[in-house]
Order: C-alpha cells, then sequence, then structure tokens
C-alpha cells in the first residue's frame, strides 16, 4: 500500500516582465563543460553529465552562483548534426536520465543525429544546487495535488497540514534559495547551458510543466532559441492556483475513454454502460469516504484514478480496473511494484519551490473554500481535490512578477497536445496558443493520456514533431490529427504530474 500511495507524491500576453536589470537579450558568458561519468541515478549508457555555474539571483549576476547539472546524449553522426535540443520531463523534475528516456521510448534515430539531447536537472531539484523542506515522511507522502475535501471542514483541517509545510520550507538550511528557485531564473539557466555549450541558439523539448518552462525560456530569450517543442501544455499562467484547478477539468475529459473502455467488458463488473462506470466510480468514492477499504480511502481512490488516466490502451486501463475490482469485491488489491521515487523530499521541495515561487497565490482558506464548493459543482469527480488548498497560499511574495507569455519573436513553437489529458487538458493548452500568437502552431491528437511525442501512438502527431526537429517544417496551420488504433503497449509510465 504504502508503495502505491508514492504515486500519489509523484503526480502531479504581451511582453516578458522581467526583473529590473535583468536582460534577456544579452548573450551569457561561455565556460566549458567537463563531461564525465553521470551520479549512479542518472547513469544510462551513452549519458555523460557536467556541471554549470550560474547565478543564484539574476539582478546580481556577479554574485553568489550555484550549480546546474547537465547531460549529454551525444550526436553519433557529426555530419547530421545540426545543434543541441533542451529537454524537460515536467514535474518539476529532475532531468538527467530523461535523454536516455526518450531513446529508450522511441525517440527517432534521425532526431538523435541531429541533436545533442540534453537533460537538466533545474536548478533546486536533484543533482543541481538542491533545496530541501526537511519534510516528514507524511508530510512528504502529501504530494504535488491536494486530497478530495470530503465536507466543507476538510479545507480548513488541510490548510492547517499546508501551512506547516509552507512555514519548514521556510526554516529550512536552503531557505535562502527560496526567492530564486522560479521558473524565470530555471530558464535563465538553460541559456546559461547554452553559452557554456557554445551554441549560438538552442533547440528545446518539453513536457507537462515544461511546456511552461519552454514559452518562459521562448518569451525570455527569441534570439537564442531555435526549434521550441511543447507537448501537453499548461495555460499561459503555468502552474499558479487556476492551473492547480484545470486537473478537474482534465479528469473530466478523460474519464469517458476509460469508462467506454470498461464498459464494452461487462465481465469487470463495473458497468455495462459508460454512465454505469461513471455512476461505479462515484459509488466507490463514497463507500471508501464511509469506511476506508484495506486502508484506502475515498479520497486516495480519486487521486489514483486520477492517475491511472495518464496512461492510454489496454495495459494501463487494465490496471485501473484491477483497482476498482479489487475494491468493490473486497478482493486484495493489485500487487503493487512501483518503485518509491529517489529523493522524494527534494522533489516535493523542488515542486514547491518553483511551483509556489512563480507566483501569488490567494491566502485566504476561505477562498478555497468558495473554489472547492463551486468546483465540487462544476467538475464532481475531481473538483474538490484540484481547488483544495495548497502550500502555496502560505509562501513568501515572489521577488518578480511572473513572466507573460508573448506572441514577440520568431515563429519558432510548435506545441502538441491529446485532445482528452487529464493533468493538462486541452482548454490550458488552448490559453497557451492563444498568447503565443502567431509564433506558435498546434496540432492536436485525437487521443486521451498524458504525452504525445514518443510517449503516444499517433503517427501523425509524431510525425508533425520530427519533422519540425529535423528540418524546420512547420504546419502552416493549427493541425487536428484523428484517431489511430491504439498500440498494445501503449504507455503506462508513472507521471511526472504537472
Amino acid at each position: 500500500m504504502k508503495k502505491l500511495l508514492s504515486l500519489l507524491a509523484v503526480p502531479i500576453a504581451a511582453a516578458a516582465l522581467v526583473v529590473p536589470g535583468v536582460s534577456s537579450a544579452e548573450p551569457a558568458p561561455a565556460t566549458t563543460v567537463e563531461w564525465v561519468e553521470c551520479p549512479a541515478d542518472a547513469a544510462a549508457p551513452g549519458l555523460e553529465c557536467g556541471t554549470v555555474r550560474v547565478p543564484l539571483d539574476y539582478r546580481d549576476p556577479g554574485g553568489r552562483t550555484i550549480e546546474v547539472m547537465i547531460s549529454r546524449l551525444a550526436s553519433r553522426n557529426p555530419e547530421k548534426r545540426r545543434g543541441i535540443l533542451l529537454t524537460n520531463p515536467g514535474g518539476p523534475s529532475p532531468g538527467l536520465r530523461f535523454p536516455a528516456e526518450l531513446a529508450l521510448g522511441g525517440l527517432p534515430q534521425e532526431v538523435r543525429d541531429a541533436y545533442d539531447v540534453i537533460g537538466v536537472d533545474p536548478r533546486g531539484v536533484g543533482h543541481s544546487t538542491p533545496v530541501t523542506c526537511d519534510l516528514t515522511p507524511e508530510q512528504q507522502f502529501a504530494g504535488s495535488v491536494p486530497p478530495y475535501a470530503v465536507t466543507p471542514a476538510d479545507v480548513r483541517e488541510w490548510a492547517g497540514e499546508t501551512r506547516e509545510i509552507a512555514r519548514r520550507c521556510a526554516a529550512s538550511p536552503t531557505a535562502h534559495l527560496m526567492p530564486h528557485t522560479t521558473t524565470a531564473n530555471a530558464a535563465r539557466d538553460l541559456d546559461r547551458v547554452r553559452a557554456a555549450l557554445g551554441e549560438p541558439k538552442a533547440s528545446y523539448l518539453g513536457y507537462s510543466y515544461g511546456t511552461y518552462l519552454g514559452a518562459v525560456y521562448a518569451t525570455l530569450f527569441p534570439r537564442t532559441t531555435d526549434r521550441v517543442v511543447l507537448d501537453s501544455n499548461l495555460g499561459a499562467g503555468g502552474w499558479d492556483v487556476e492551473g492547480g484547478r484545470m486537473y478537474a477539468r482534465g479528469v473530466e475529459d478523460t474519464f469517458p475513454d476509460f469508462a467506454r473502455w470498461a464498459a464494452a467488458r461487462p465481465d469487470l463488473g463495473l458497468g455495462g454502460t459508460p454512465r454505469q462506470v461513471r455512476a461505479k466510480y462515484f459509488d466507490l468514492a463514497g463507500r471508501l469516504d464511509a469506511a476506508p477499504v484495506q486502508g484506502l480511502t475515498g479520497p486516495q481512490f480519486r487521486m489514483l484514478t486520477f492517475v491511472g488516466l495518464y496512461g492510454t490502451g489496454d495495459a494501463a486501463f487494465t490496471r485501473l480496473a484491477g483497482l476498482w475490482r479489487a475494491l468493490d469485491t473486497g478482493t486484495p488489491l493489485p500487487p503493487d511494484d512501483t518503485p518509491l521515487p529517489p529523493g522524494l523530499e527534494n522533489l516535493i521541495a523542488g515542486r514547491l519551490h518553483i511551483v509556489c515561487g512563480d507566483s501569488r497565490w490567494p491566502t485566504s482558506v476561505r477562498t478555497y473554500e468558495r473554489n472547492v464548493a463551486v468546483d465540487r459543482v462544476r467538475y464532481p469527480m475531481f473538483g474538490a481535490a484540484a481547488a483544495n488548498i495548497q502550500p502555496c497560499a502560505f509562501w513568501p511574495d515572489p521577488v518578480e512578477q511572473p513572466v507573460r507569455i508573448s506572441d514577440r519573436g520568431p515563429r519558432n513553437v510548435l506545441m502538441v497536445q491529446n485532445e482528452r489529458d487529464p493533468a493538462t487538458p486541452l482548454a490550458g493548452a488552448r490559453s497557451m496558443r492563444r498568447a503565443f500568437g502567431d509564433r506558435a502552431a498546434m496540432v492536436t491528437a485525437d487521443q486521451g493520456g498524458h504525452g504525445v511525442y514518443v510517449l503516444g501512438a499517433n503517427t501523425c502527431a509524431n510525425n508533425a514533431v520530427t519533422g519540425y526537429l529535423l528540418d524546420g517544417r512547420r504546419p502552416a496551420h493549427d493541425l487536428r490529427c484523428a484517431a489511430e488504433t491504439p498500440r498494445t503497449s501503449d504507455s503506462t509510465r508513472t507521471p511526472a504530474i504537472g
């Protein structure tokens, strides 16, 4: 059960407003990266690692510095190599292994020939200068998405938990890093990485939270970004309070895929029609709210269903249905072989630093009570979770205004998006698309799940991204890719929520 619940911890305008005195157009000073063997937990065949020193505070570029660790899966074809491809897996999470994971997942060889694929642990996370909140194990398992508020009083109770988490972050040994561990500074770090590698421009491929990082990067550095691909997009405001509430919309968008799949398999006993499968969800949640089964509560069941919708196809849905069936019939829960994420405390602390430091969240508990009451009705499956209060409500004020995603710059952004995504729904992607204006084109795929390029099965969408990365060929207009027959091996990858 403890490993099963570890999934709960890993879920989850016109111009940029930059820090006074920070010029996004000034080239960063070039340095030399010494490539060495990667740390044991990031090691993979062909992968090498190095560090780049960057300013802690870009308003004081000659002041204190921190380390950002990067990795490289180098092109083995010098004649076809055209540059570097910076990557981000979402989260915010460690990214050193991500180039190797993309290669293992099917990143086309032509793309691997064309680029040195670069992974980055964002500042504060993983092997970059890390942050901590000194969280207890129980606080670590609180995760990135708050629990479903079964009653209005649950919001007030959870406020006490989140206030204590924020207090521990502010009192930790790394509290001096809090004001500077932000997406804007992580984007500035990316341009330092580009310069350190001696490249005049850098291409970028980012997923989930990485779409917001990439959007900020392309906004701050329009002259030094080359081909930018944003996959499974957050809204233009990033992971702010409204971005968090979007999870509820994502569940409502995505659940019908699972409901149709389960209804077509009446032997599962979850319902013979999609409507009946949906009713079973509320039945199970209500029963578990009244009395936990095998230690699993109603809020945990809702969260595990949310996470289960990240995958696509038979493998992912079979696993989710097995959990439902066990809870419905009182039989043992399916075996849990999910490994605990390494460095869980830093993972959660790093996410909190970045997300809470990016924007100002409402500080009144009553605001979250109202949001939960509204979204419980609008999005009954998950609204009372996604709108619940988070530690960001008790975070210090950000030191700079959020970067407004800009339409100023070259037409070098390709967005790619599943039409049904539990964490980054299409409505959020459309917000990002509007903010970019003519800078972007968007490819949507008629499929569910979280992740399109390499992670998904839609040939039309995959080819569009590969073509852009290789030849700069971007659709002249937004493109909709029709549904295709899912692969039997569709991804059940544990998500980096965000």
